[in-house]
């Protein structure tokens, strides 16, 4: 069952303290293409002690914030897209566990990017992206910076390696480049071995192939989409970011299982998130 059958809401992680603007537009927006719901998520992280009923004056005030901060988003992505239906709620839960999750029900989640850097990724209480990347169920789209807009010939750019999660990368993007009738870029990136028996030539053509293959029989699923490949050489984060420079969104595929503080999200979309200007959405295996 695909994402627009099954009309599962997107849901949106709102920080109350800071910008989320751009998230909520991307999914108000996606929304609207898949006729779906939106949800507005906000949840305040319980206090030291788990066994009572958490009242102090922090907590109490938290959960005001979070409802203004609902109240007002509400509002803003009523104004940008007043046809969908929209719900909101204040979860108690420390909020990277929350999203993940509502990720069991959710068709997708937007999360907006807070620009850590590394070191502060990890110790920051407040860093949802790379622990939800790496652990929710559906696709998770990170919005950091606003889509590009251009007179050009509006893309996706998809990154293919094979692999299964690539595969359910692929399906999404031909999937999101039909709904949103733009171009898709399927890229895959070759790095030359260090040490081989085979002819460097003859390794970077079997890339080739091996894309050109993978892409065959989606393109005759979605005739509309207009499709171009292509194989890079170098550093596949280096290069996805480069040709995602004036994309709408890049898409890749997950790989890992979602390990302690989410770090196995993969090293290419621990880099993306990191390097791309553009909205990354990372797609599970289903």
């Amino acid at each position: 069952m695909t994402p627009t059958t099954d009309r599962r809401d997107i849901v949106v992680g709102i920080d109350p303290v800071r910008n989320w603007h751009l998230a909520l537009a991307w999914a108000a927006d996606e929304a609207r293409l898949r006729g779906a719901g939106l949800r507005l998520m906000v949840a305040v992280p319980p206090q030291h002690d788990t066994q009572h009923v958490d009242d102090t004056p922090r907590h109490v005030a938290q959960r005001q914030a979070g409802s203004e901060a609902l109240r007002t988003a509400l509002a803003w992505a009523h104004a940008r897209q007043p046809d969908i239906r929209t719900t909101s709620s204040v979860l108690d839960g420390f909020p990277a566990a929350t999203l993940a999750a509502a990720s069991d029900e959710a068709d997708i989640i937007v999360l907006g990017s807070r620009h850590l850097s590394r070191t502060e990724e990890f110790l920051s209480a407040g860093s949802l992206v790379v622990p939800v990347t790496a652990k929710a169920r559906c696709p998770v789209v990170v919005v950091g910076d606003a889509e590009h807009v251009t007179q050009e010939t509006r893309y996706l750019v998809v990154g293919v390696d094979g692999s299964d999660s690539s595969r359910a990368a692929l399906a999404w993007a031909f999937e999101e480049a039909d709904l949103r009738r733009c171009a898709l870029r399927a890229i895959a990136v070759w790095q030359p071995p260090v040490f081989s028996l085979h002819r460097g030539d003859t390794l970077f053509h079997a890339e080739r192939r091996l894309l050109s293959e993978t892409t065959a029989g989606w393109a005759e699923k979605y005739p509309d989409v207009r499709l171009t490949h292509e194989v890079l050489i170098g550093s596949p984060v280096e290069n996805l970011a480069d040709a995602a420079e004036h994309a709408m969104a890049v898409v890749v595929g997950r790989r890992g299982r979602g390990g302690y503080s989410g770090m196995r999200v993969g090293s290419v979309v621990h880099g993306l998130l990191h390097r791309a200007h553009c909205p990354v959405i990372t797609v599970p295996v289903r």
